[in-house]
């Protein structure tokens, strides 16, 4: 039977526990506001650009251009966006899990990854994927740099043929307690989405300086750059919401276990007190 001091101990070990859980939260909230307002700014520069390559498409009668080509998707490349820590709950669970549908739908195709985020590289390696790249420690401060970067990687070896079709995979931040699982096709470009564009975009008549076809090799370099950051900007706003949301409700659960354990050490406390009143009056009785 554990014993008041086995009680202490135990209470004293949850509430050093809990106190990590809250500092945890208040860090990931601090960290969660800036990401969410850096995903959001980005929001209006994908919208637009989006909304002039549209419009610049509209006006070639036959777009050519390397990232524009389609072929039969034999050779598949996944961009896999994870968190680069853990104790965010099921974020990167939920991550992995999507891109094992995805790959299970693509079973008959030659399939690569490009992992961004530790904890997805590491569950991928030990599954056995094969590996174009590996981007780690680039979510907790996202820089254009590496989104310029990954991009690219994955348009030369695209150009060059070696794969077909490329697919990112990311959580899309909705708010703290939602995010929504997106698999977005990244390669060839075809033609983009009504919604990425935003509502009115045939609307807007665009007066270029450059001809159509010299502004289209500008800018769909600058949309597949401009995907890729907003993948990692989304992705990095979920994972901090996930974050705080998971270490919230540690703190909670935490603050449940010290009062079950409170209550447990006060009625063994009374219980002990109770079994020494009695054997003193017992004492007492005896000698009298």
């Amino acid at each position: 039977m554990a014993t008041l001091l086995d009680f202490r101990r135990r209470i004293r070990s949850v509430k050093n526990t809990q106190q990590i859980t809250r500092a945890m939260k208040f860090i990931s909230a601090a960290q969660l506001r800036r990401a969410q307002d850096a995903a959001l700014a980005a929001r209006p520069y994908a919208s637009e650009l989006a909304r002039v390559l549209r419009s610049t498409m509209s006006r070639i009668e036959a777009p050519e251009h390397p990232l524009l080509a389609k072929r039969p998707e034999k050779n598949v490349l996944a961009i896999v966006l994870t968190g680069e820590r853990g104790l965010c709950g099921a974020f990167n669970a939920n991550i992995l899990r999507k891109a094992a549908d995805f790959y299970r739908s693509n079973r008959d195709k030659k399939f690569k990854v490009l992992p961004v985020g530790k904890k997805g590289r590491d569950s991928m390696k030990r599954a056995g994927f094969t590996f174009v790249a590996e981007y780690v420690n680039v979510l907790a401060k996202v820089d254009f740099g590496v989104a310029e970067e990954i991009s690219k990687l994955v348009g030369d070896l695209y150009t060059k043929e070696e794969i077909d079709a490329v697919y990112i995979i990311f959580s899309e931040f909705k708010t703290v307690l939602t995010a929504n699982l997106v698999v977005e096709k990244l390669l060839p470009v075809e033609g983009v989405r009504e919604g990425e564009a935003g509502e009115g975009a045939n609307e807007v008549d665009y007066i270029y300086e450059q001809p159509e076809e010299e502004l289209l090799d500008k800018l769909l370099p600058r949309y597949v750059e401009t995907q890729v950051l907003r993948a990692m900007l989304e992705s990095s706003a979920s994972e901090h919401a996930a974050r705080m949301t998971s270490m919230e409700s540690a703190t909670k659960n935490a603050g449940e276990v010290i009062q079950a354990l409170t209550l447990h050490m006060n009625k063994v406390r009374q219980a002990a007190i109770t079994k020494e009143i009695i054997e003193i009056v017992s004492g007492a009785a005896s000698t009298a």
